[in-house]
């Protein structure tokens, strides 16, 4: 009997490719005090720098298959764009729309509702989102705020979602919902008739959710009793384990920028970074890194090659990742002094994406509770 095959954690030339162009645009388009700029203003998203991203570069449908014309990539190029896209903090909805959405329409059954909503989604004219709680860890039970009912035109669903990612822009949603007791996902349309929409304050101005309400909605349906859980459960999934990456990036830019500034901010004559206590803090914080990264690639290669370990991998990299970037992120904001608590600065937008993306998709102590039961460990006392 052969062992089982272990990913690689290395990225490859097309990996490093797609790195280096989206590191560029971002660059040009997405600077940190273009970013400041636009959360003291009512539209927190670039709609400029979404479209350069999802339709130029084509981001939009990296996980979509060639056939609904998609890049027909995987994991790994989403874990590097989410990662990159962390990096700068980009203010543009590619895992609620590129990632979530995109997961739960590919692991529905084929269907025309759910082709079109591919093909609307690959070529980044249109967004999407999953209409859950932000919060919803993989493996939570299969939320009951929306319940639908059959009229002799089709689905119609009631009820109401709040703390969705996007909510306030996505053209299309995919809702789970309750019909005669039993789980459904269907797809609504984001001008749909009777959907009410209303934005919510939220700690990341970067990422901004809000609240549905649904009375009398049309809608398609896109998985019965006998799918929908497992297909919700997928896009759960892939979302937690790419969100990693995006953790990742993050934490590295929060550790850049702290070690930069170490390198000029000069104290008794010479540069801080000389000092033996601030060096041995941004040492462990890039041992805590290093470690991080290999958590975030072993989750996406599990994805990548749909690896039997992609559940432990997955939880295991939430439990650990999120964490990371939260310290580095308070690190950078200590390191740099004074100045690094003001608004004027670009650390507290580290900070606060970090500190919001902890609790998406579950937080690490919940992640920690299903890896234990995953690896057969006693729960924490």
């Amino acid at each position: 009997m052969s062992e089982p095959r272990i990913p690689s954690l290395l990225y490859g030339e097309i990996e490093e490719e797609l790195r280096a162009t989206l590191r560029e645009l971002l660059r040009d388009r997405c600077a940190w005090h273009d970013v400041l700029a636009r959360i003291d203003t009512d539209e927190a998203y670039d709609d400029g720098l979404w479209k350069a991203v999802a339709a130029e570069l084509g981001l939009a449908g990296l996980l979509i298959p060639e056939e609904f014309g998609g890049a027909g990539a995987g994991p790994r190029e989403a874990a590097v764009a989410l990662e990159e896209l962390g990096r700068a903090v980009a203010p543009v909805p590619f895992l609620a729309s590129a990632v979530l959405a995109t997961s739960a329409l590919l692991a529905s059954p084929a269907s025309a509702a759910r082709d079109a909503a591919l093909r609307a989604l690959a070529d980044g004219t249109r967004t999407g989102t999953l209409a859950v709680t932000a919060t919803t860890w993989p493996g939570a039970a299969f939320p009951l705020s929306v319940t639908g009912t059959f009229d002799p035109d089709g689905l119609v669903l009631t009820g109401a979602v709040t703390g969705v990612l996007a909510a306030d822009r996505a053209d299309l949603l995919v809702v789970p919902v309750v019909v005669d007791g039993a789980p459904h996902l269907a797809l609504v349309a984001g001008d749909a008739a009777n959907l009410i929409r209303r934005g919510l304050t939220s700690l990341d101005a970067t990422r901004p959710v809000g609240e549905l309400t649904l009375d009398q909605v049309r809608a398609d349906v896109l998985a019965g009793p006998e799918t929908a859980e497992a297909a919700l459960g997928a896009a759960l999934r892939h979302g937690a384990a790419l969100l990693a990456s995006e953790q990742l990036g993050v934490a590295q830019q929060a550790l850049d920028e702290a070690v930069s500034y170490l390198k000029v901010r000069h104290q008794f004559g010479r540069p801080i970074g000389s000092f033996q206590a601030l060096r041995h803090r941004a040492a462990d914080l890039w041992s805590d890194i290093a470690a991080a990264r290999a958590a975030a690639r072993y989750a996406a290669a599990c994805l990548a090659e749909d690896s039997p370990d992609v559940a432990v991998a997955t939880a295991l990299a939430q439990a650990y990742c999120g964490e990371v970037a939260v310290r580095t992120a308070e690190e950078c904001v200590q390191l740099h002094g004074g100045i690094g608590f003001t608004w004027e600065h670009p650390a507290h937008l580290y900070l606060k994406r970090a500190m919001a993306s902890a609790l998406l998709l579950g937080t690490a102590d919940r992640h920690r509770s299903t890896l234990s039961a995953l690896v057969d460990l006693p729960p924490a006392i």
